[in-house]
Formats: C-alpha cells, structure tokens, sequence
C-alpha cells in the first residue's frame, strides 16, 4: 500500500510540469483582466473581440479604454496598461519615452469623408486637393464650384459646410492628415500631419463616435470618420478620387485591401522603426486612398509593466496571437480588413520575443493554484512515506 500511494505521488510530482507547458491556450484558471487603451478606430472590432475571446476563454476579461491613440501611448509610456492600440505608428520621441515597444499591426481600415447634407445621397465626388480645401475653410459651401463641377446634376445647396474634426490625440487623424499632407502643399505647409494638429476651421469632438455624433446630428455636417463608424450610422459617403486620377473609388473592403496591397509588403520587423510607414495614397484603380494599418503596442519585456505577474503576461500574449490570428475572422463583417498573412508573420515572430523580466516567456514557470496544490500534495506524500518506511526520497528543500 505504502509503495502504492508513493509511486502515486511521484506520478503527480512528474506530471505537473508537464500539465502546465505552455503550449496550452490558457495558462492557469486563474481568472484575469487584461488591460488596454487608446485607438477609437478600432473599437467596434475590438469589443468584438472581446466578446468573442471571453466566450473561448471565460476566465480572461478585456478592459478596453477607447480613449484614442494618443492617450493610450500615454499610458503605455507610463506602463499601466498591458497595450495600447494605435493607427498611428510611434514616432521617434515617443520610442524614446517607452524605449523596447514592439509594433503589432491588428487590422486595416478605411476613413470616410462623412456628410450630412439633406436631400443629397451617397457617392458625392470629391478630389484630394477638394477634401484638404474644405478642412482648412476655403471652400466653405456645399455649391462651391470646385464641388460641383465635380458633381453635374447634383442640386446641392448653398448652405455652409459645418466641418467636425477630432478635438483628442487621435490615429485617425494621423492618418487623414497624413493624405491631406501628400495631396495638398499647402495643407503640408500650413497644418501638417499629426495625431493633434491646429485646425483653420471646425468644431472638436472626442474620438471617432464623438465626430460621428456631430454629423449625425448637424445639418450640413462633414467629418472624417472611420468606416466600420460610417456603416453603423448609415452615413453618407464620398467618393474619392484615385492617387492615379482615373477613378473615383467607394471605400470598401475591396478597395481599402486594394490600397494597403500597392502599399507592398516591405515592412519592418516588430521591433523596428514604424515611424514611416504610410498606406495612403497608394496607386491602383481600385485602390480607396485613404486607408490605414492600425497597431498594438506592447512592451517586448512585459515584466515592467505595474503589477504584472508572468501568468497574466502569458494571458496577453495568448490574446494578441489569437486576435492576429483567429480574431481576423470578425474583422470583415464590421468593414475592417483581415490581415494579409505577410503581416501575420511578422506579428507572430514579434509576438514570440516578448519576455518577463529577461526570461523568454517559455522559460517562465507556469505553476496556477490547482498545479501547486497538486504539487504540495505529491511531495508532502513523498516526505511522509520516506520518513515512515526509511527510504531516503525526501527531496531537498
């Protein structure tokens, strides 16, 4: 019976590093709560996966701040969040406040020009040139001449455009500006590009729902806002013109993978220097111009981040892998676009550098409450039966 119960313990006692390898999804059943901020562009997919992932996962909740770009690199850089999400790669000064960031593109997306104007519906055309004029004020008037010679047949009115342009640090105002910068010298010479530029004309609001709320409501209105915004409140659209001049495209799933496609696949790796990387503007007849990659951020040592402990660091890795890998499938449904698998490559390979405290993440040691019960037991078993019958098996502790 002794030899029994001892041959029992050393079968637990040998199983329970293998029972927590870290091959498994979770890692523990301990339940936590992963922590992130910043872009409202995403936020429509990121709720989803949400959603999806507690579902898979019923212990992981996610905490999404969607309190745009530039506040979540803020707290990011001072590392209380497990990620910040961005359409905006991190510039040089802020690679230098939070030095060993790895850049993990998550989606791709279209930015609308949105309007309200009463009695006009979709598809109203306009040029890069037009687009960048009327967010700094001088095309002032839906009958403007420059709008409606690009329109014939359109009855639109002579009534003031009411333009909405985000009031916070914002991705998708890096982006917008980002194509208004490389169709207009003037707009480059005078606002520039910038997740927070100083607006001619305009009224702020807070992240991409807030500008969406304006032109919802406001007679009149025009507004950049992010697609997946723009479907959910059936908005009307322009259609912009083509970088080759020879179209002007309708901001789809099609159209937006069209322009990230010409963009190539000459990107960094995740540990390399983003701060240039632009899609917009790309060549193409189908390709929708204003387009942007949106990112996670997260440090390549998570061990500095406060209050983190290596189980729940595995945790967010395990989420980033799946929403890069699984999590694109709820991308399309909500016009975002899925991943090319070239850029899953270089997120799975930045993904599997990060590291707690200088250890790989597979080096860790993965013990949750059940494995160290387990793991008392079968030791205290073996301390016990050696003691009684003088075998000398005790382990050295």
């Amino acid at each position: 019976m002794k030899k029994t119960f001892l041959a029992v313990a050393l079968v637990l006692l040998l199983t329970v590093p293998a029972a927590t390898m870290p091959a498994r999804a979770q890692t523990s059943g301990q339940s936590y709560t992963i922590t992130g901020a910043g872009s409202t562009f995403i936020f429509p997919l990121m709720d989803t996966w949400r959603v999806q992932y507690n579902n898979l996962h019923s212990n992981i909740q996610l905490n999404y701040q969607s309190i745009g770009s530039g506040a979540g690199i803020n707290l990011l850089e001072k590392k209380t969040v497990d990620f910040a999400a961005s359409d905006a790669p991190l510039q040089p000064n802020e690679e230098a406040a939070a030095p060993g960031v790895l850049t993990i593109p998550d989606s791709l997306g279209g930015i609308t020009i949105s309007y309200n104007i009463p009695g006009v519906n979709g598809g109203l055309k306009l040029t890069g040139p037009v687009i960048a004029q009327i967010f700094m004020g001088k095309i002032n008037s839906w009958n403007d001449p420059a709008i409606t010679s690009l329109n014939p047949g359109v009855n639109l009115p002579n009534q003031k455009i009411l333009i909405a342009h985000r009031a916070d640090g914002s991705g998708t105002t890096y982006a917008f500006t980002d194509y208004l910068s490389k169709v207009s010298p003037d707009w480059k010479s005078t606002v520039g590009q910038g997740k927070v530029v100083p607006w001619p004309v305009g009224t702020g609001a807070q992240g991409n729902a807030g500008v969406a709320n304006i032109v919802k409501t406001t007679p009149y209105a025009c507004g950049y806002v992010e697609l997946a915004y723009a479907y959910q409140n059936n908005f009307t659209y322009a259609v912009v013109q083509n970088a080759d001049k020879t179209a002007f495209v309708e901001p789809t799933i099609a159209t937006v993978a069209a322009d990230a496609a010409a963009a190539g696949s000459n990107l960094p790796t995740a540990d390399g220097d983003w701060s240039q990387v632009s899609i917009v503007n790309q060549p193409g007849d189908n390709a929708y111009p204003i387009s942007t990659l949106t990112y996670v951020m997260v440090y390549k040592d998570m061990g500095q981040i406060s209050g983190e402990t290596p189980d729940k660091a595995k945790e967010v890795v395990n989420f980033l892998n799946w929403i890069v890998n699984d999590g694109q499938q709820y991308a399309t449904s909500l016009l975002y676009v899925p991943l090319p698998d070239s850029i899953k490559k270089i997120d799975q390979q930045g993904l599997a550098e990060i590291q707690f405290n200088g250890s790989p993440m597979s080096a860790v040691p993965e013990f949750g409450p059940v494995a160290a019960l387990v793991l008392a037991v079968a030791i205290t078993s073996i301390v016990v039966v050696s003691a009684r019958t003088g075998l000398n098996l005790a382990p050295k502790l």
